[in-house]
């Protein structure tokens, strides 16, 4: 393939409240965790992953339950290199199609801008993005949301770039290395589990996330290349692409509608009218998603009071209207679902994370 002059890339999700990331990350997150003696299922039941769920091969979770449930992980295994651990334990079956479209792609680089393309069926909570540069094939993975929870982002940044070196070795031989690789956050105290597993420069707080793969790696041959069954595959993906795509649309119209319409929330009768659909198309619809118009509302409303509660200014009353609750105390049950705290205690934690650093 010849060397493009623009990245490889596909877009994240806009919203996250939008349910469309296959759980992959979730399940294998769940694993690790069990070996640190850790249930995870009591939080994976409370963000409404229960283990019927969980075991569907059409769930898709949104950003926003994701992050709620790594970032509650981390803390409750108590471990800092949780992502690392979450990537080195996956295989290249746990993608699925794209897993054997990148095993039946012709070099390195083919399998690499494959998975890029196709990076919204696998369930990736990263956005990436491939291209030559002049140090070589530059693998970039970037956070749809940058004021995302530092933990979190640091879980999903090594995962990624774990997953990617663990998934190569097991497909072109366990001798591949990474040239370098650079991470946007801080050095963890203990980086010895990073040079075990990348076996290359390691580079921190630098500008972005980046890893640099060798030449003679990015044009190695795949081990498993068939041009057949790679086309083949190819074409059940575009299909499953283009039906993605209908599902975000239609998730993220409905998003918008709700959150234009609060304090007041359109009845589902009423969002059916707006979209020009019988109830009970829109509700089928939405279970081929994976969701329902009430989870959409509580996403929305979620996301909203996240928001308001940002803004010092306004009270608890201020927000409880605005979010469009019945009164205080349903607010204040709504945080302590969604957060295990209090609203003010949510607030003083946002606020907090949001302030400069001084660096």
């Amino acid at each position: 393939m010849p060397d493009a002059p623009a990245p490889v890339t596909a877009p994240g999700t806009s919203r996250s409240t939008s349910a469309t990331i296959a759980p992959n990350i979730l399940r294998y997150l769940a694993r690790v965790a069990e070996e640190h003696g850790v249930d995870l299922q009591p939080l994976l039941t409370r963000v409404g992953l229960d283990p019927t769920v969980m075991g569907s091969a059409a769930l898709r979770v949104s950003y926003r339950q994701g992050s709620d449930v790594i970032r509650q992980a981390v803390g409750l295994t108590g471990d800092e290199h949780l992502g690392l651990r979450v990537g080195a334990a996956q295989h290249l079956t746990a993608w699925g199609l794209i897993g054997l479209a990148m095993m039946a792609a012709d070099t390195l680089q083919d399998a690499i801008e494959t998975g890029v393309r196709y990076q919204n069926v696998s369930g990736a909570m990263t956005v990436w993005s491939a291209r030559w540069e002049d140090v070589g094939y530059v693998l970039r993975a970037d956070l749809p949301d940058p004021a995302l929870d530092p933990t979190v982002a640091a879980f999903l940044v090594e995962e990624a770039y774990s997953s990617v070196v663990t998934l190569t070795r097991l497909s072109v031989g366990a001798t591949f290395a990474p040239q370098t690789v650079e991470f946007a956050f801080p050095a963890p105290r203990d980086t010895r589990p990073f040079d075990e597993l990348f076996r290359c420069p390691l580079r921190f707080d630098a500008a972005g996330n980046r890893m640099v793969i060798p030449t003679r790696w990015a044009r190695a041959a795949m081990p498993g290349r068939d041009p057949i069954t790679y086309a083949s595959v190819l074409d059940v993906l575009e299909t499953e692409m283009a039906s993605r795509r209908d599902q975000q649309d239609l998730l993220e119209v409905l998003e918008i509608s709700i959150a234009q319409s609060l304090p007041a929330v359109p009845s589902f009768p009423e969002q059916a009218r707006r979209q020009a659909s019988s109830e009970r198309t829109l509700r089928r619809r939405l279970a081929e998603c994976g969701t329902t118009y009430e989870a959409i509302v509580d996403g929305v409303r979620r996301e909203q009071v996240e928001q308001l509660l940002r803004r010092r200014e306004l009270t608890l009353r201020d927000i409880t209207r605005q979010a469009g609750f019945a009164d205080v105390s349903a607010l204040r049950r709504a945080v302590r679902r969604w957060h295990g705290v209090t609203p003010l205690e949510l607030r003083t934690g946002l606020l907090e994370r949001e302030a400069p650093t001084g660096r």
